[in-house]
């Protein structure tokens, strides 16, 4: 898997936002990558040193819409801390 596959988009919500000012970012990545290849990723697209990795699969929740039920899709989130004094320009202008 090439690394530009590895980081689909950020993720950008109230709770993400205000871990950038601890030097975590969230990003929606594959179900099947690893912490070792989030952190490669991360380092080779931003230029940037990572200093930890978190991962969080989340389950899609089943919704309805009268009689007919769905089930959305299950993600994984991968929360990156990044090394002191680094910083990723791409979210500073949210």
């Amino acid at each position: 898997m090439d690394v530009r596959d590895v980081l689909i988009r950020p993720i950008i919500t109230e709770k993400s936002t205000a871990l950038m000012a601890e030097n975590r970012y969230t990003f929606l990545v594959p179900l099947t990558v690893n912490k070792v290849e989030v952190r490669q990723a991360v380092e080779h697209v931003f230029k940037v040193k990572v200093e930890a990795v978190n991962t969080v699969r989340v389950l899609g929740k089943t919704k309805r819409m009268g009689k007919t039920q769905g089930k959305r899709s299950d993600y994984k989130k991968a929360i990156v801390k990044l090394a002191p004094g680094e910083r990723i320009e791409f979210f500073e202008g949210v």
